[in-house]
This record gives C-alpha cells, sequence and structure tokens, in this order.
C-alpha cells in the first residue's frame, strides 16, 4: 500500500463544470437538440486558432463581446475543414454520437446559432453544483488551505442583453430554503482567496504561466497567512479538461480530474486529498 501524498496547502479550482454546472452540459444539449455529431462544438472552439480564434481571444480579453465577437464565433464553428476533420475521426471511431450519420457523403457544415449556444452556456453555469459548491464551503470555513480560481472566463460589459434581450447577470443562483447556502452570496469570487479571470489577467489555461501566476499569488497569501511556502507541489487543482490538467501537471501542480455530471466521484476525491469529510453521509449513499 502506498503512502498517502501529504494534504496539500493550496486548491485551485475551475469554475464552470466545477464549482457550478458545466457549460459543456449547454453544448451537449445544443448538439442533440441540433443532431450535431456529440463532441463537435468543443472540437471547433479548442482547434483555434490560438491565436486569431474567437473563443481564446474573448477569453483573454483581447476583443469585445458584441455582435461582431458573435459573428466571428460562428464563423469559427463552421469551418468546413475543421468539419471535415471531425468526421473523419468519428469515421475512425465508427460512430458519429447522437448526431448526423455519416452517410451518403459529407454532411454540410452545421448551422450553428452561436450567440444563442453562447447564452445558454452562460446561463448554465449560474447554477452551483451540488457536491462540488458545498464542498469549496466546507474548505473555506476550514481555514486549513489557500483556496483559489482560475477561470477561462469572458468580460461582459456593463447592460449587456442575452439573445432573448434580458439584461443578463453573473451572479450565481442558489436553491431557496432549506438549501442550507440560500443566503449565500450571489458573487462566486467571495468564496476564494484568490480568483483570478483569463479575461482580465490576459493568459488562459492551458498555457503554464497561467497556473505559475495562480500559484504565485496563492503562495504571496499563504505567507501573509503564516502558512508557509506554497509550491506547485503543494496545489491540488480540479477542472473539468484534460488539455488543462495536463499542462497543470506538467508545471508541477496536482490534480483531480472532473468529468461531466460526475462532481460527486471528485468530491470523493478531494476528501481524500485533502483529509477532511467533504460530502454529506446522505451524498455518499
Amino acid at each position: 500500500m502506498s503512502t498517502p501524498s501529504k494534504p496539500p496547502k493550496a486548491i485551485l479550482f475551475d469554475i464552470g463544470g466545477v464549482v457550478v454546472v458545466s457549460p459543456f452540459q449547454a453544448i451537449l444539449d445544443y448538439e442533440i437538440e441540433n443532431k450535431i455529431p456529440v463532441g463537435y462544438i468543443n472540437y471547433a472552439i479548442q482547434k483555434g486558432p490560438h491565436d486569431t480564434g474567437a473563443w481564446q481571444l474573448i477569453e483573454r480579453g483581447e476583443v469585445e463581446l458584441n455582435d461582431a465577437w458573435f459573428a466571428s464565433f460562428k464563423q469559427q464553428l463552421s469551418r468546413p475543414e475543421v468539419w471535415s476533420e471531425y468526421l473523419q475521426k468519428l469515421s475512425k471511431k465508427q460512430s458519429v454520437g447522437g448526431g448526423q450519420a455519416v452517410v451518403g457523403g459529407t454532411p454540410a457544415v452545421p448551422n450553428i446559432d452561436a450567440k444563442r449556444l453562447f447564452w445558454r452556456m452562460m446561463k448554465i453555469s449560474r447554477t452551483p453544483d451540488p457536491y462540488m459548491y458545498p464542498a469549496l464551503r466546507k474548505l473555506g470555513e476550514s481555514g486549513k488551505f489557500v483556496l483559489g480560481a482560475f477561470s477561462n472566463n469572458v468580460t461582459f460589459p456593463t447592460g449587456i442583453l442575452d439573445d432573448e434581450g434580458t439584461l443578463f447577470t453573473k451572479e450565481i443562483v442558489h436553491a431557496p430554503p432549506p438549501n442550507p447556502y440560500a443566503n449565500d452570496s450571489v458573487d462566486i469570487t467571495s468564496f476564494f482567496d484568490i480568483f483570478l479571470g483569463s479575461a482580465a489577467v490576459g493568459v488562459r489555461k492551458p498555457d503554464p504561466e497561467a497556473y505559475k501566476l495562480a500559484v504565485r499569488e496563492m503562495d504571496k497569501i499563504a505567507k501573509k497567512k503564516g502558512m508557509g511556502e506554497v509550491t506547485a507541489g503543494d496545489t491540488l487543482f480540479l477542472d473539468d479538461i484534460g488539455i488543462n490538467l495536463k499542462f497543470a501537471k506538467k508545471t508541477g501542480l496536482r490534480t483531480i480530474k472532473v468529468n461531466l455530471g460526475k462532481t460527486k466521484q471528485a468530491v470523493m476525491e478531494l476528501e481524500e486529498a485533502v483529509g477532511i469529510p467533504l460530502l454529506d453521509e446522505k451524498a455518499k449513499l
């Protein structure tokens, strides 16, 4: 039996898909509803390009969220070469998930309503995860750890309206009583010692500089709290995207993968790593 690792001094959280409900759920729902092969939209986003992709630019805060950006995002999701490449990958797996069957030649590139998709992603991400959010609150109450967040995010212009013409707010929406967290702050940043957003700092995961920045900031906080030094090896990072975890690990951080729809399992791993109970007994059943 291997000796368990010492508990981390700092815990770094992704937000969407970890602390709040995953925007990937909105993407999955959109793909299924519109008969688009499951996984295509994420594939198209990740293909970037890194320097000029609409999604990459907005998450680094290099462009403004407006109709011109939505048009650019639609173009990013509509590149014939990326579509063909993805279909070829699917053909090799002999499956097209829950979407269009690849028969009778290459299907047309999907006509994706980029604006509607984007706002569905943003709206779903305002709901706290039923397992990870309570775990975060318990970690904060313990006072034993530096709690940080690094989110690849978007800066919302003041007064921006969503696709239905409603004023958008990024405040999280807690379930009403008897939910014990019903009266919690609606500002997700308030639950962390340090909150880093890619659009504000100009670097996004999986760039190693994102992790180095987070560790530096958490180290400063740890020293102010009298907790000593925090290094990459003292930091446990939770994310739902494999490539983000891969580069975090290369940078020296410890990692936990949070799979879509399986945050309970991730909390159980987190519980084991930190050595304090984070799941309610009912949730463990």
